[in-house]
């Protein structure tokens, strides 16, 4: 792929507004999208998402009516995914999931498990200030999702399909949906970001961006 053609598709790469119902994504494209977003690079490698793709139309009606940022989207869009992020508590140097996934999953022995815990420790209480307020550890594993997000979104663009991140929603109504229709336990993962993927149904606009004298220096 030459920089022609990776610039061509960072300016493809657009939010779309309103899909084409009648076009759906094939299962084998979306599961790359998705994996995409799983392989996706993430603070200390511990993966503090989860991914919910909302294909019932019955659920997808429940986030239609809090979510005022999807009102062309949901109805259209042939793939709807919800991206969460783990809470406070599951994101702390202290709890059982970050002493599991360093411990089991990323296999590291005992000694480099407790020189891992240690840096994870000074990262969140000195040097972020993580641990004074639950807000801050959530919003910076939401920080790690849209990592996941950006990777997904500029995926599917490689393969010609059209997506749209979601901001737009009530936090308190969409955390009900979770816990009362999705069956998450909401004090484990909140909502960080929404995303429908599809076939737009309009043309693609010229992408409008500050000129890259106004954003980039150099020192």
């Amino acid at each position: 792929m030459t920089h022609s053609d990776i610039l061509h598709l960072l300016h493809q790469r657009h939010s779309c507004k309103e899909f084409d119902p009648s076009k759906k994504i094939n299962p084998e494209d979306f599961d790359v999208i998705l994996e995409a977003g799983r392989l996706s690079p993430n603070s200390f490698g511990i993966e503090p998402w989860k991914f919910l793709v909302i294909q019932d139309l019955a659920l997808r009606e429940k986030i239609y009516q809090n979510s005022w940022g999807a009102k062309k989207q949901l109805p259209t869009c042939s793939h709807y995914v919800l991206i969460l992020a783990r809470t406070a508590h599951f994101m702390r140097y202290d709890s059982e999931y970050v002493t599991h996934y360093m411990r089991d999953v990323q296999k590291s022995p005992d000694d480099i498990l407790v020189a891992r815990l240690e840096k994870y420790a000074n990262f969140q209480e000195s040097d972020f200030g993580l641990t004074e307020n639950d807000r801050y550890m959530f919003d910076w594993a939401s920080k790690q999702t849209y990592i996941a997000l950006a990777n997904m979104m500029t995926t599917a663009t490689m393969m010609g399909i059209d997506s749209c991140a979601v901001e737009g929603y009530n936090i308190e109504k969409m955390n009900e949906v979770l816990q009362h229709d999705l069956n998450i336990n909401i004090t484990q993962f909140g909502l960080s970001v929404m995303v429908a993927f599809g076939y737009s149904a309009l043309p693609v606009r010229p992408k409008v961006r500050l000129p890259k004298q106004e954003v980039i220096q150099w020192f």
